[in-house]
């Protein structure tokens, strides 16, 4: 014995030409999109240097502190790995926020 209430009811099934016509939307709007080769590089390039920023910061100081506060322990590899740790969290979260944004982008698109 089935409960009727919890089926959804069935939404009308678009015509091929709507289909078609919307594929051909989704296909012109692509073609037309700034986000080509060049977005990729950039993004490859800020993502580099997102990580590779902080890691020589942490490098320079970790160096300058072993100048000047000499230890059992090297400051530049300590300060080296954490700015390398740093650099990597950051760009891992500015690239699964444009990842976000652009699944959002699609998913208006699609409606």
């Amino acid at each position: 014995m089935s409960d009727k209430s919890s089926h959804k009811p069935l939404e009308p099934k678009p015509s091929l030409g709507q289909e078609i016509g919307e594929k051909a939307a989704r296909k012109l709007k692509a073609r037309n999109s700034t986000q080509g080769i060049w977005f990729g590089l950039g993004m490859m390039g800020l993502v580099g240097w997102s990580v590779v920023v902080p890691t020589l910061l942490g490098a320079a100081l970790g160096i300058w502190l072993d100048k000047h506060y000499p230890g059992t322990h090297s400051w530049t590899l300590m300060l080296l790995v954490i700015g390398l740790g740093l650099g990597c969290f950051n760009a891992w979260h500015w690239v699964a926020k444009e990842d976000k944004e652009m699944g959002e982008e699609q998913n208006d698109n699609d409606e």
